[in-house]
């Protein structure tokens, strides 16, 4: 339990200190570029802005 609470407070004080540089609901999301897998070409998503809506999904494929 100690560990939890240890655990609790050290994810309030990382929230206070970066929660406050994280977008907003509304805001646009911050730009980016990815690398294709083959490192042939490059995307940014802001190429997308205005067009069709984006999904982007994390994990390893591995």
């Amino acid at each position: 339990m100690l560990k939890t609470i240890r655990s609790m407070k050290d994810h309030r004080a990382w929230q206070q200190k970066y929660e406050k540089n994280a977008p907003k609901v509304g805001d646009l999301a911050p730009d980016f570029e990815l690398h294709d897998t083959r490192n042939e070409g490059s995307v940014r998503l802001s190429d997308f802005r205005g067009k069709r809506p984006v999904a982007l999904i994390f994990g390893s494929y591995t």
